[in-house]
């Protein structure tokens, strides 16, 4: 017992196989000297890993990219296709895709048609353009993304292909349904160089503010800071995917590959690092709700709704009762409970179809 008193009583220096265990002040400048080494193994891997380059396009999206052109509006690359479809008909529809996809949405989807070829059945020219900040267009920054921009662009891409004084059929997605609104509100007022809109297609987009939910990462980055600056620049294409996968119906997900060109257009240009700035949009759809729902609201434009009720984002029956109370005269097509946020997508065909029923009603 006294032996264990005494042991108890002195400093840890117990002698072991010829060498002195080390007191615990002396592990401090150990650990100290073991935290700087991963400190220097850290950098440069943290260094390495922010400048992988973005993924090789696979063959069906560089073939995208390669049928498309570019115009230029204030400095900006902005990517357009644009095909010549039936002939006899003299009908135009425009694209608007959304957040955070590309104008690929419309022409790479699931099923035995895309609705890129079923729409030029039926349309003399169809036009696609991939916004500032998305797919093949630049994505500058610092910038300060708006959808009032993005609404120009549209009038600029249009005015570029000599078609301002043409009727414009409208069929947008998601974001593009908010840029698409912008263009109705300058319509209604006869804004100069507008865009003379013929009909509007509407699909799953935050149409209303307060039964918009986005997604808990969009929330993070929607006001920007270090936060978001972290964020974007840690983003890959396995947090893009899982994200992404969420919007879909559990019988509806894109394919790995399909998943693959989605982040490979969000990576080209380093789109990756503006997504932040362009979810600025979120708030902008609060604060101008008046002038984007008053449009809806205001027009004599023949309108339309195409919806996927799964939508966690728009989600059902909220959204579509208040829509059908807001906008009693416009039309709308329910597609299968299955369906999710991105109808065109997930139900090519009933997308399709229903958008030509439309259209053909008037």
């Amino acid at each position: 017992m006294r032996f264990w008193l005494r042991l108890a009583s002195e400093p840890f220096s117990l002698q072991r196989h010829g060498g002195r265990v080390p007191t615990a002040p002396s592990l401090k400048p150990r650990m100290r000297e073991w935290w700087i080494q991963v400190g220097l193994l850290t950098v440069p891997l943290i260094a390495v890993y922010l400048h992988i380059p973005p993924p090789k396009l696979s063959p069906a999206l560089h073939s995208w990219r390669s049928s498309g052109h570019y115009f230029t509006y204030k400095n900006q690359n902005i990517f357009y296709r644009d095909s010549i479809g039936a002939v006899g008909s003299s009908d135009i529809v425009v694209l608007l895709h959304g957040f955070p996809t590309s104008s690929y949405d419309w022409y790479k989807v699931k099923g035995p048609k895309e609705i890129w070829e079923g729409l030029t059945q039926r349309f003399h020219r169809v036009i696609a353009l991939d916004f500032v900040g998305f797919g093949f267009s630049d994505k500058p920054r610092p910038h300060h993304y708006s959808i009032f921009e993005q609404a120009s662009i549209v009038e600029g891409l249009l005015s570029h292909l000599g078609l301002l004084n043409q009727r414009i059929n409208l069929l947008s997605h998601d974001y593009g349904d908010t840029v698409a609104q912008e263009l109705l509100h300058r319509y209604e007022h006869n804004k100069t160089g507008c865009v003379l809109i013929n009909s509007l297609c509407l699909s799953n987009g935050g149409i209303f503010p307060e039964t918009h939910h986005p997604r808990f990462i969009q929330k993070l980055l929607k006001d920007g800071g270090l936060l978001s600056a972290i964020i974007t620049r840690l983003s890959n294409y396995f947090f893009f995917a899982r994200g992404l996968a969420a919007v879909f119906g559990p019988y509806t997900q894109p394919s790995e590959a399909e998943y693959w060109d989605m982040w490979t257009a969000v990576r080209t240009n380093d789109g990756n690092l503006v997504l932040d700035s362009i979810l600025h949009f979120i708030n902008q759809r609060k604060q101008h709700r008046d002038r984007w729902v008053g449009a809806l609201k205001s027009t004599s434009v023949p309108l339309h709704l195409i919806y996927g009720p799964l939508d966690p984002v728009n989600p059902y029956p909220e959204f579509l009762q208040l829509y059908k109370q807001v906008l009693p005269l416009s039309t709308v097509s329910v597609l299968d409970d299955h369906i999710s946020h991105y109808p065109q997508l997930e139900d090519p065909l009933g997308f399709l179809n229903a958008y030509l029923n439309f259209i053909n009603s008037f």
